[in-house]
């Protein structure tokens, strides 16, 4: 009878370094965290992830994390505005203005399209693309060079937000366009935040939106 060969495995070290919890939580209260950015940091977030959970809510913080799309983030658990013992909140809301809440609009109605294409899992747009998801909103002969400074003002503001990133050109192996066109990645995180009931009404919404953007005024919304 032939031995079987011998093997070896090495057995769990009991003192093995744990990831440090302060180096999760502190970066999560800055922003929403990528897998993609930090692959080590990503790990030790889900190793440690009901910790965390557990640390954050006593600062009235509630974790998501999207183990599919890569990315984490925590937000203010719901609270009774009409309480009158209610905690200060720790992360601020951000009233955003009306022509930000539409370009995200914009850009998550693009991703769910881009999305149900089944193609790659990375949305890039041009400035130009922007420009054109956006010029069907507005009067006609509106200003052209006065729009896309628009444009590149409110993806400024977004790219603030975290929603999208601005590639450095030639990323994206797009071939012909303007040189030096900027060029962004709507990030997955957009889902998050706009989900699928918000866009069970967007058809509904957008037609608000035109109706504002037609007005010789506009106010500001709460966000997207």
């Amino acid at each position: 009878m032939t031995p079987e060969p011998l093997t070896h495995t090495t057995p769990p070290q009991p003192n093995a370094p744990q990831p440090d919890l302060t180096r999760l939580v502190v970066p999560l209260l800055k922003g929403v965290q990528y897998r993609e950015d930090d692959a080590a940091q990503w790990a030790a977030l889900l190793q440690l992830q009901a910790r965390v959970r557990d640390y954050v809510a006593v600062l009235a913080l509630d974790l998501v994390v999207d183990e599919a799309e890569g990315y984490a983030f925590v937000r203010a658990q719901p609270v009774d505005e009409s309480s009158a013992d209610k905690l200060p909140r720790l992360v601020r809301r951000q009233p955003l203005s009306f022509q930000v809440s539409l370009l995200l609009a914009l850009l998550r109605k693009k991703l769910a399209e881009f999305d149900a294409s089944g193609g790659d899992t990375r949305l890039i747009l041009t400035r130009s693309a922007v420009v054109e998801l956006v010029r069907v909103f507005l009067p006609t002969g509106s200003n052209e060079s006065k729009l896309i400074d628009q444009i590149d003002t409110q993806m400024g503001k977004v790219v603030e937000l975290g929603f999208v990133r601005r590639l450095k050109t030639g990323t994206d192996g797009a071939a012909a366009r303007p040189a030096q066109e900027p060029v962004y990645e709507v990030r997955r995180i957009l889902k998050a935040f706009v989900d699928a009931q918000w866009l069970a009404d967007f058809d509904e919404r957008l037609a608000a939106y035109q109706r504002q953007l037609l007005a010789p005024e506009t106010g500001a919304t709460d966000g997207a």
